[in-house]
């Protein structure tokens, strides 16, 4: 039986509430200063139904919406019977509402109701249509169809003028068969309340309200029962667990009686118990619980009594409350909570939201008991919240904290130092073990790459270290304040670079009374120590050069220099390099060449005279000047050894010296900011090979001479870099092995560098191109259209190169239907549906296509009511 119509007892036999009582509504609010009233009318007649709104304190004006029934909206039934009418009073601020009813119908009347409308206020009226000649003199009607099953309905009653069955009934087809006639009113008068809507629907009835309003006034006859003197409660209440007593008064104790829960019958078992007493016949079920809500009824021969069990589950206390947890991450933390009842529903919560307790979740949920349990294996600092547990009858909560384990460190980083391109590893070892950490190097944290690895979160590894590894490093283990720190020094044995100097073998030759200054670049880390001395090895008779005042040596972090102010020919010889630091050591050798000029040989010797000749031998000088001796031999005066006279030789040694300027250097071509020079070899060498050419700059406002160019050894070149609107001259100098000339050419014109002048080159623009593929900027919206009354869809596109829209009703193109009317302006697409009926409610899609692309939008139209 089912629960819709049941009314509640505690098992004593409680009457029936009144399920008639009228419900107090709010007041409505007072729109209307004039409501329709009811009126009746003959068949064939007009009416009209007048509503009135006053607006003076109303911005615009208010909606009003006609109903018959309870749910038939007239709007959607003008026409030639039904005509609706408004009207503004501007004097007196007041709007008029009408409705007509032209040439009434029988079926016209029944109840109507005005609705009005205005933002959050809103005003009802309800009145009545009599159209009188409906029925007969004698008040009684019968109203006959038939349904679909060719079964004719006859509905009589007494004074039904208000009944309206013709609204939604369509006209049969007349069958050529005679169905017999059925009597609904009968039926529904014998029928259970949870039957009148499936009866309703199977005979056709629209108007089921007005017929219940009718039913309720019929008195029913209640058969007296012959085995029953007194039957069950409609329905029983008991509290789980507990105990209840259906009680049953038999007219005829000697009747056999069966209990029966859900149609099954209840055999005696000591949760169910059979009483006796004089004529009552008891059944007690012991310690209800959830699955004893059922319906139950006894059966006396023919005669049966129905009731149901509501079983009411009592509210689940807390017994013990939760208790605040404070542990540390990665411990174990269970939450356990006593609750009044087994079994119980409860539900874990995390600062007011529900706890996951999913098969992949952290939390698991235990139950055992009245006990319940929340546990977390392995804690983070994240857990840390207020957790609650929400039962029927309380809720209970607890805080937990979840603090970090105490950092101990078991083995600290160590300074190293490592030796340039070999691979660094740091370590260090902290409990817990598991801790996450950032490795930071000079404050800057370390990203790893294919180069550097961190592993373990407390090892990092570099494969091959350069001199931007060394640094401070730090490991920063996450949620600690402690940090672990480490120098690492890179160290590069030294290195002298003497390729630098671009001399054979190492061999650098200088003019006596020349400075001289050697600069050789050097390597190594950290800056090694740098010691010049002259000779093998360091002794007595060697010359250490950074002791000497002539002779200084400097280092800087790059390169050493050594400088010796006034060359001699005593500062010639090998000069040793010796750097060293912690990585090691390393040597070099550089030979110092000082020319000057030679002595004069030895006095010669005459071993030998001839008739007219002699032959002579001399030694070599004692220095030769730093080079080698030419050999040449040159006769001051040349005579003819005369016989017993004495004669006298002289011999001359020549050497090398400076060589002549440079001969015809002119201009050859001045472009731009530009100058090509050229010019021929001296006549005079000096006795040894041309080894490059100096060229110099002057402007012709200062006359100061700036050098271009040193050591060049074509005879042509091009000056470039000039400055535009100065005048140049230009001179060049020659070089031997001994130095530069002492006198250089300059050109006999100047060289005058014009301003060219400047050409304006037009910017290019591209154009921006605004094509672009369809995309809906205001798509279509669900909606609701009455039926006759047009409908429009609108949406509107952005496409360029304009797009191609296509209507779609269901996925189906909608082409050359004057139903439709379709238009676009500016991108703004509408369908317009003239009078549109329920069948054309649907999907309606709008799809707009370009060469680019395509694009659609969708809405569902819902069309409400039909034609009257």
């Amino acid at each position: 039986m089912g629960r819709k119509d049941s009314v509640w007892s505690l098992g004593d036999g409680q009457p029936p509430e009144d399920i008639d009582k009228q419900i107090e509504t709010p007041p409505l609010s007072t729109l209307l200063i004039e409501k329709p009233q009811g009126g009746s009318i003959t068949v064939g007649g007009d009416i009209t139904f007048i509503a009135k709104v006053e607006a003076k304190d109303l911005l615009r004006k208010p909606t009003i919406k006609w109903f018959k029934g309870k749910w038939m909206d007239l709007a959607s039934k003008t026409g030639k019977h039904l005509q609706l009418k408004e009207s503004f009073d501007r004097f007196t601020k007041i709007h008029t509402f009408e409705m007509h009813i032209i040439k009434a119908k029988e079926n016209y009347a029944g109840n109507y109701r005005c609705e009005v409308t205005y933002k959050d206020k809103f005003d009802s009226c309800s009145f009545d249509l009599e159209v009188k000649g409906v029925c007969s003199p004698t008040h009684q009607f019968t109203i006959s169809t038939e349904t679909c099953t060719g079964i004719k309905v006859i509905l009589s009653q007494e004074d039904a003028g208000e009944l309206d069955f013709s609204g939604l009934l369509k006209h049969r087809e007349p069958k050529q068969e005679e169905a017999p006639e059925v009597d609904v009113w009968e039926i529904l008068k014998n029928a259970r309340p949870d039957e009148y809507e499936k009866i309703a629907f199977t005979y056709g009835i629209t108007d089921l309200r007005g017929l219940l309003k009718r039913l309720k006034k019929t008195k029913k006859e209640e058969k007296k029962s012959e085995a029953f003197a007194k039957k069950l409660d409609p329905a029983y209440q008991v509290d789980k667990g507990g105990k209840i007593r259906l009680i049953v008064d038999m007219a005829d104790p000697t009747v056999d009686l069966k209990w029966y829960k859900n149609g099954q019958e209840i055999r005696p078992t000591p949760k169910y118990i059979f009483e006796h007493k004089g004529t009552q016949r008891i059944l007690v079920i012991n310690n209800c619980q959830i699955n004893d809500d059922a319906a139950y009824s006894v059966t006396a021969g023919e005669e049966k009594s129905t009731t149901e069990l509501f079983v009411k589950e009592l509210p689940i206390k807390i017994v013990k409350e939760l208790e605040p947890v404070k542990t540390t991450v990665n411990e174990r933390i269970e939450l356990e909570c006593e609750v009044s009842e087994e079994g119980a529903k409860v539900k874990w919560m995390k600062n007011g939201v529900e706890v996951p307790t999913g098969v992949r979740s952290r939390y698991r949920v235990k139950c055992e008991g009245t006990k319940h349990w929340l546990i977390i294996d392995d804690a983070i600092k994240e857990d840390t919240a207020t957790y609650s547990l929400m039962a029927t009858g309380g809720t209970t909560e607890a805080r937990v904290q979840v603090d970090l384990k105490p950092l101990k460190i078991l083995q600290d980083l160590q300074d190293i130092t490592i030796k340039l391109g070999q691979p660094m590893k740091l370590h260090c070892e902290i409990l817990p073990v598991n801790v996450p950490g950032r490795w930071y190097r000079n404050g800057q944290l370390i990203q790893p790459s294919e180069r550097l690895t961190i592993l373990h979160r407390a090892k990092l590894e570099v494969e091959s270290c350069t001199l931007h590894d060394a640094g401070d490093y730090t490991f920063v283990p996450e949620g600690y304040s402690q940090s672990l720190s480490a120098k690492v020094h890179i160290i590069d044995p030294p290195r002298v670079h003497l390729e630098a100097l671009n001399a054979p073998d190492n061999t650098v030759t200088i003019v006596a009374g020349n400075k001289l200054r050697l600069e050789i670049p050097i390597s190594g880390e950290p800056a090694p120590r740098v010691v010049w001395m002259k000779g093998e090895r360091v002794s007595r008779t060697g010359i250490d050069v950074n002791v000497c005042v002539r002779v200084r040596a400097e280092t800087f972090p790059d390169h050493t220099c050594l400088t010796i102010d006034v060359t001699e020919r005593e500062d010639s010889g090998n000069y040793k390099i010796v750097l060293q630091n912690e990585a090691g050591e390393d040597t070099a050798s550089v030979k110092v060449k000082v020319v000057d000029i030679p002595d004069a040989p030895g006095a010669p010797l005459v071993p030998v005279v001839g008739g007219d000749w002699c032959s002579m031998t001399w030694d070599p000088p004692y220095y030769d000047g730093g080079s080698p001796i030419l050999g040449k031999h040159t006769l001051e005066a040349c005579t003819y050894c005369l016989e017993s006279c004495e004669q006298k030789e002289r011999i001359n040694k020549q050497n090398v010296y400076l060589p002549g300027p440079p001969q015809c250097v002119r201009i050859e071509e001045v472009w731009g900011e530009n100058v090509a020079l050229d010019w021929t070899p001296p006549k005079d060498n000096g006795n040894a090979p041309i080894t490059g050419y100096t060229i110099q700059k002057a402007d012709k406002k200062t006359m100061e001479w700036y050098t271009c160019v040193e050591h060049y050894h074509r005879t042509c070149i091009t000056i470039g870099e000039l400055v535009v609107g100065n005048e140049y001259f230009f001179r060049i100098f020659s070089e031997n092995m001994v130095g530069l000339s002492e006198s250089a050419t300059t050109t006999k014109d100047s060289a005058v560098i014009v301003k060219e002048g400047m050409h304006l080159k037009n910017p290019e623009y591209i154009d921006y191109d605004f094509t672009e593929a369809p995309k809906f900027t205001q798509p279509l919206i669900n909606t609701f259209a009455i039926a006759g009354y047009n409908a429009s869809l609108n949406c509107s596109v952005r496409a360029n190169p304009r797009p191609k829209v296509i209507w779609m009703k269901n996925k189906i193109t909608i082409l050359d239907d004057p139903r439709y009317r379709m238009f676009s302006n500016q991108g703004v697409c509408t369908l317009e549906i003239r009078k549109p009926s329920p069948f054309d409610g649907g999907v309606y899609t709008c799809k707009a296509i370009n060469e680019l692309g395509e694009a659609q939008v969708d809405c569902k139209l819902e069309v409400k009511g039909q034609s009257m």
